[in-house]
C-alpha cells in the first residue's frame, strides 16, 4: 500500500515541533499548540495568527481578465477598486458550489484569487474550462506564504513592526509595505469573526515573520480555533455550509450572488432562488438537552427528518452546543428541533445567527 504524501507549508519546519500536526486537505497543518479553548480566547481578547499558507493563490491577468471574471464568479466584480477585496463564490451551471474566495484587484488588470486549500486544483481546472479570450491564469500558490493575525490587538500589535498606518486600512481593503523588514501584501480581513489581517509575503520571507510575530507574544493557533472561531462568527466552510450541492443562497451567501447585475456560470438558478427563495435555508440550533453535535447529524421536526448539521460543536465563546443546520425553508422560522445523536433524538431550539458578533 503507496502512503499519501502530505504537503508542507513555507512555515512546516518552524511549527512542526510546536503544534500537534493533522492531515487537513492534503496538508501537513496544526490542529493546535495549546488547546483549542486557549487559542480561540486568544483570539477574542488579545491577538493570535494562523499559518495559511495551505490556501490557493490564482493569477488572474489580462485587457479581458475583468470579463472573464464576471462570467465566472457571482460577485459584480466590476465594482472592486484597486486595493479592494471582494468575497465571491465559484458556481457550477445548477447553482451548487464550486468554492468560494476572495478577489484582491491588484492593478487594472490584474486580479489575485484566493482560494480554499482543498480546491486549488478543482477550482483552477473549473476556471480553465472556460477560458477565452486575451486571459492569463496562473497558479502561483507554491510562491506565497501568508499568515492571518486576528485579535482585537492586531493593529495595535502590527503597528509596532511597521510603518504603514495600519489604522486608514479599511475592511477589504489592502496595502503593499514591509512588516518585521519583510515586503508584502497588508490586508484588512479574516476568517474569524475579529478584527485583523492576512499578511500575503514571499514563502521564503514567512519563517521570518511568523518568529518575529511569536517573540512578539503572538499566540500561534491551529486548525481547531480557526473553525470554532469561524463557526460562531457564522462564516461559511467548504464542504459544511457550501458544497457541489448547497447553493450560496440556502447558506445566507446572497449578498455576493449578483444575478441582476450580469449573467455568470449558474446565475439563471440563483436568480430564481434569489427571487423566489431557495429550496433551503441555513438555521441556527441551540441544545435543549445535553450533549454535542457534529457534521451530518439529522434534525428531525415532529419526529421526521427534515434535514442535517453542516457544522456543530460547544464553541469557547458561547459556551453552549450550538449548531448550523440546513432545512427546508417552510420549516426554517419552527422554534423547536431534535438532533439525533448517537441514536438518542436531544431537544434544540432555534436561535438567532451569527451566534458571536464583536462590538465594534
Amino acid at each position: 500500500m503507496s502512503q499519501t504524501t502530505l504537503k508542507r507549508t513555507p512555515l512546516f519546519e518552524t511549527i512542526a515541533p510546536m503544534g500537534k500536526m493533522v492531515d487537513f486537505a492534503g496538508f501537513e497543518m496544526p490542529v493546535l499548540f495549546s488547546s483549542i479553548k486557549e487559542e480561540h480566547i486568544a483570539v477574542r481578547e488579545q491577538v493570535g495568527m494562523f499559518d495559511v499558507s495551505h490556501m490557493g493563490e490564482l493569477l488572474v491577468t489580462g485587457p479581458e481578465a475583468l470579463a472573464f471574471l464576471q462570467k465566472t464568479l457571482s460577485n459584480d466584480i466590476s465594482k472592486i477598486a484597486i486595493g479592494q477585496a471582494q468575497y465571491n463564490v465559484l458556481c457550477q451551471e445548477d447553482g451548487g458550489t464550486v468554492d468560494d474566495l476572495l478577489v484582491y484587484r491588484l492593478e487594472e488588470e490584474k486580479y489575485l484569487l484566493v482560494v480554499n486549500a482543498s480546491n486549488i486544483e478543482k477550482d483552477e481546472a473549473h476556471l480553465r474550462s472556460y477560458l477565452e479570450g486575451n486571459v492569463l491564469l496562473e497558479n502561483q500558490s507554491d510562491a506565497y506564504g501568508q499568515i492571518a493575525v486576528q485579535g482585537p490587538k492586531a493593529e495595535e500589535l502590527l503597528s509596532t513592526m511597521t510603518e504603514l498606518a495600519l489604522n486608514e486600512i479599511k475592511f477589504f481593503r489592502f496595502v503593499y509595505g514591509k512588516v518585521a523588514g519583510v515586503d508584502m501584501l497588508v490586508s484588512r480581513s479574516g476568517y474569524t469573526g475579529e478584527d485583523g489581517f492576512e499578511l500575503y509575503m514571499a514563502a521564503a520571507d514567512a519563517e521570518h515573520v511568523f518568529k518575529t510575530l511569536l517573540e512578539a507574544g503572538v499566540v500561534p493557533c491551529g486548525l481547531g480555533a480557526r473553525d470554532t472561531l469561524r463557526f460562531e462568527a457564522c462564516l461559511p466552510l467548504y464542504g459544511h455550509e457550501l458544497s457541489a450541492t448547497i447553493s450560496p443562497i440556502e447558506a445566507g451567501m446572497g449578498f455576493a450572488v449578483k444575478p441582476q447585475a450580469k449573467e455568470f456560470v449558474g446565475s439563471n438558478v440563483l436568480a430564481k432562488q434569489k427571487e423566489q427563495g431557495a429550496p433551503r435555508r441555513l438555521i441556527g440550533l441551540e441544545l435543549v438537552d445535553k450533549g454535542i453535535v457534529r457534521q451530518d447529524a439529522p434534525v428531525l421536526l415532529n419526529g421526521e427528518t427534515v434535514g442535517f448539521v453542516t457544522t456543530g460543536t460547544l464553541p469557547p465563546t458561547i459556551g453552549k452546543a450550538i449548531a448550523l443546520a440546513l432545512v427546508p425553508a417552510e420549516y426554517a422560522t419552527e422554534d423547536q428541533f431534535e438532533v439525533e445523536v448517537r441514536g438518542k433524538k436531544l431537544a434544540a431550539k432555534r436561535v438567532n445567527t451569527p451566534f458571536y458578533r464583536r462590538a465594534n
